[in-house]
């Protein structure tokens, strides 16, 4: 492996979010306990044990995420699915606990179990994240976040261990897919394909002043949530993430402005490849935040290529690439006096080198709303398009000669998201998606259209 020869910029999204020192790294109500509709947890405060280990820095938590989806017309198929995730989280302050100040371990493992709509929409962008954990559309459990961050003064600290990438920061309206938006389009820039879902790494994160949060890290490019083998991190090469976030207040209203660079010198097969060589593209699971479209372009090569399955000459490959990220969130109306209610608007942009990433560009706008119903100060809704661009490099034999399409992708989606009680949120979503890859094989073999797809789906969030 090559060591990186540079000092990286501050920042990370993973890391962004202002925790002195001191602090708790989740919040802890002043009891567990209370009658049976406004208690934080479904299952309380274990005859006080719950609260007790809150005062001394430990909390544990089980919840349950289920997100049915249905696609009511278009896509490859108009099929209805029931998808499931239980996670389960451990936070520990070891100043609280009585040992050392600032230092904090988190882990989360998830389980997930059912079957998703990933497939059936003819997306290329996943119309449900969660259906991505631990393993794409696969029931399984894995260990997706255990790290110890160590604050060295109130301002800088080191962090270590397996990091769960897409828990990182949640904005005021998006990235957060158990209450906000569920297609990845808007839950995270798409030209992050290439970062791993859970790796192992470690970096430094600083605080040079309230509302500002630098951080670096480096990661095992390779890394996987069912991977927990530390002895084959970095076994071939290393990605960095860096940049930076800071709070604003224009008006006295809230708002967040945020950039981050992704760096690689993992040797991946490139996208620039002679057409005996599709193969290698196409039927490798190389792009961990993709719902996989390999299974469909192999039937594809298959059906109407089958020599390309066999390549004859060894594949090109590229040995570095990058990414860089850029987003915004403003409240553009909030009442007085309350910072984490109102309405306002939010934009990510990304870019890549388009090779060996297969997303060139990626965009989402939107308006989202927090606590803005009457009576409902805990609900929340949004409205956003998302678009991303693939790069001309990929397969373009496949385009070129059968017109699949794989120019650009186009999402809306809406939702609504009910606070029912402190420990239980239900949402109503939709999704209108304009699939990038244009065709598919039907029962009969035949290249087909895929059109528009509207996808129907609810969750529930429940926390024991």
């Amino acid at each position: 492996m090559k060591v990186c020869g540079f000092i990286v910029v501050l920042g990370l999204a993973l890391l962004i979010t202002p925790v002195p020192a001191s602090a708790q790294p989740v919040p802890v109500p002043e009891t567990w306990g209370g009658d049976f509709m406004s208690r934080a947890r479904l299952t309380g405060n274990w005859g006080g044990f719950r609260d007790e280990l809150g005062k001394k820095g430990v909390v544990f938590d089980a919840d349950l995420l289920l997100t049915p989806q249905g696609v009511a017309s278009g896509g490859r198929d108009t099929e209805a699915e029931f998808w499931g995730n239980a996670e389960y989280t451990l936070n520990v302050d070891t100043g609280k606990a009585g040992l050392w100040p600032g230092g904090f371990l988190r882990l989360i493992a998830n389980s997930g179990f059912g079957d998703s709509v990933l497939q059936d929409s003819g997306a290329i962008n996943p119309v449900n994240t969660a259906a991505l954990l631990p393993a794409a559309n696969a029931p399984t459990t894995a260990l997706m976040h255990a790290t110890f961050m160590q604050f060295l003064s109130p301002k800088f600290g080191l962090v270590a261990g397996k990091f769960f990438t897409l828990d990182g920061d949640p904005g005021e309206f998006t990235g957060n897919y158990r209450t906000q938006f569920q297609n990845g389009a808007l839950v995270f820039p798409m030209t992050a394909a290439l970062v791993p879902i859970s790796a192992y790494g470690g970096g430094i994160v600083a605080i040079p002043w309230e509302g500002a949060v630098l951080s670096a890290l480096a990661l095992d490019p390779s890394g996987t949530p069912t991977n927990s083998d530390v002895t084959e991190a970095f076994r071939d090469g290393v990605m960095v993430l860096a940049g930076a976030k800071f709070s604003i207040k224009p008006f006295d209203r809230v708002g967040h402005q945020g950039v981050q660079v992704m760096w690689s010198n993992k040797e991946r097969f490139s996208l620039t490849q002679d057409p005996s060589n599709i193969a290698k593209i196409a039927l490798f699971n190389q792009f961990p935040r993709l719902a996989d479209p390999g299974p469909i372009l192999e039937r594809i090569l298959e059906r109407f290529f089958p020599q390309l399955l066999v390549p004859v000459q060894p594949a090109n490959r590229k040995n570095d690439t990058w990414a860089v990220f850029y987003n915004f969130d403003q409240y553009l109306w909030q009442p007085a006096g309350d910072p984490k209610r109102g309405i306002g608007v939010f934009f990510t942009f990304g870019a890549t080198d388009g090779n060996p990433n297969p997303i060139k560009y990626s965009y989402n706008m939107g308006i989202g709303g927090n606590g803005v119903v009457p009576g409902r100060p805990n609900d929340n809704f949004g409205i956003g398009w998302a678009r991303t661009e693939f790069s001309s490099n990929f397969v373009p034999f496949l385009r070129q000669r059968l017109d699949l399409g794989l120019d650009h992708e186009d999402a809306v989606e809406m939702y609504y998201s009910a606070a029912l009680t402190p420990w239980l949120n239900a949402t109503v979503d939709l999704q209108v998606v304009n699939p990038g890859l244009k065709k598919t094989l039907d029962s009969s073999n035949r290249l087909t259209d895929v059109n528009t797809a509207v996808v129907a789906g609810a969750r529930l969030y429940v926390r024991f």
